[in-house]
């Protein structure tokens, strides 16, 4: 076997450690061993000097049409992940970075591919920058998230996913998209039809890559990136950063700076964690009646079937719910998550499906129906909600069974919950979730007509425009914290 060339990590100081990972092509001055984090990386470490954190956007080597779209959408200052790994990204290093839900990772990548695309223009099927993802939501999410800033710079977005019209979105490539937001299945698809080539991709990033390996997307992802330019770069980004990704960047990263922000907590610091032992045979009428808080919420169950049925239950009580999991078409999911997310909806009732890739504004509360079996699970649930440096509360309901197997389980994701015994109707109960009595007049949610679709030359997606111009002092820094909202 040959010499593996190194990776540095940096934590947020801008000290830094790093590992050994696969090679392809720039060496790299190694520094003195050291060990890496302890299980976070498996394998040996060298240091190496780190590029210094920013403290605004407008001290990185931006476009100027980049930084006028920062400031009308109101963002003005970078979160810890994009300080960190920018300087890194936009002077062409490949980059592995650990943040937390939440944390602003969709917009620490999609600048620095955004900039380092700028001025190009893509030949028909043939995309410059390619963003790969585990779900249809998230890349939604992401294409919402960069399309004010491709538009200021002139770059044009196509979304590539699975449950849509193969045929319009090779329409949209063979129409030119210099960026182009997948998941690995369609676009693997798309591919060998001939519609995409991937020879000409400069920038390639992998978000959520922990979660493409654990949904068996690896042979995919692999097929893919053997395809891009071998001495492009590359972006890999996620919540967590564990030994499963360990394949992936020994093979398609050269000396990544690696960024791990907060790496000691899955969980964000404004999250309450409250575990309610509730009995079995009042587990229904305690889930209806926190569906029925003033506000919304995401309540989490195991499996298609446990949705629909809270879901019926929860309309015939007076609540305004609507299902999503993987066995609805994706304009249905589509459709319901614009229907939450304009308040039509109070209730999204969901499996795991809604757990990475969802953004809802001021939402505050989500609950484990049925609590996850897996520490990484629990996290991504719950990073549904305190996003964006927000406040919020995760809640688990527990019965007498489950008490042993949650307790290992908070202890793996590091969380220290707040456990309390209530009952449906109690004071308790109302207090930590804002539980109250159901109208129990049944409610109908209309469904909206789906849109037209759009002629195959235009983007296969949009995204929202900002609102009104660019703001100053501490207001700016407040609010360019908080609309960063739609950042992952």
């Amino acid at each position: 076997m040959g010499r593996a060339p190194k990776y540095r990590t940096h934590d947020r100081s801008g000290a830094s450690t790093a590992s050994r990972s696969g090679a392809r092509r720039r060496s790299k001055t190694p520094g003195r061993p050291q060990t890496a984090p302890q299980g976070e990386f498996a394998l040996p470490a060298t240091t190496r000097s780190a590029l210094p954190a920013v403290e605004s956007f407008s001290e990185l080597e931006l476009p100027t049409a980049l930084l006028a779209a920062l400031g009308q959408q109101g963002v003005t200052v970078p979160f810890p992940i994009q300080a960190a790994t920018l300087p890194h990204a936009l002077a062409g290093h490949d980059v592995l970075g650990r943040g937390r839900t939440g944390s602003g990772k969709t917009l620490a990548f999609g600048l620095a591919v955004l900039a380092r695309t700028a001025g190009q223009r893509a030949e028909p099927g043939r995309p410059l920058a390619l963003v790969l993802v585990p779900t249809r939501e998230l890349a939604q999410q992401v294409t919402d998230a960069l399309t004010p800033y491709a538009r200021a710079v002139r770059l044009r977005m196509a979304t590539v996913v699975g449950g849509m019209s193969i045929g319009r979105q090779a329409g949209a490539l063979r129409a030119g998209a210099e960026i182009v937001v997948a998941t690995p299945g369609r676009l693997k698809d798309l591919v060998g039809r001939g519609d995409c080539r991937l020879d000409d991709i400069a920038v390639t990033v992998l978000d959520e890559a922990d979660q493409m390996t654990d949904m068996g997307f690896m042979p995919q992802v692999t097929a893919l990136l053997d395809q891009v330019r071998a001495d492009g770069q590359r972006l890999l980004f996620s919540a967590t950063l564990d030994r499963n990704v360990d394949r992936l960047v020994r093979r398609y990263l050269t000396t990544p700076a690696v960024h791990s922000v907060d790496p000691s907590a899955g969980a964000v610091d404004t999250m309450e964690h409250h575990v309610l032992h509730v009995p079995d045979t009042d587990k229904q009428r305690t889930t209806t009646e926190i569906a029925a808080r003033d506000g919304r919420v995401i309540m989490f169950l195991d499996t298609k079937h446990g949705v629909d049925r809270l879901t019926k239950h929860l309309l015939k009580s007076g609540v305004r719910a609507a299902a999503l999991h993987g066995g609805k078409s994706q304009p249905q999911r589509t459709r319901t998550l614009g229907q939450f997310k304009s308040g039509q909806v109070t209730a999204l009732v969901a499996t795991n499906v809604a757990a990475r890739g969802i953004h809802v504004d001021d939402l505050d509360l989500v609950v484990n129906v049925d609590p996850p079996t897996d520490p990484k699970d629990y996290l991504h649930r719950g990073g549904r909600t305190a996003r964006a440096g927000e406040s919020g509360s995760v809640v688990t309901l527990v019965t007498p069974d489950q008490r042993r197997d949650m307790a290992r389980l908070m202890a793996s994701a590091g969380v220290t919950p707040t456990i309390t015994a209530v009952r449906a109707g109690e004071t308790e109960l109302n207090r930590i979730t804002g539980a109250r009595t159901p109208s129990g007049v049944p409610v109908v949610i209309t469904v909206p007509e789906p849109e037209r679709p759009r002629r195959a030359a235009s983007s296969a997606s949009t995204g929202r425009r900002g609102r009104g111009g660019g703001r100053s002092g501490n207001e700016a820094s407040r609010r360019g914290r908080r609309r960063q909202s739609a950042s992952t």
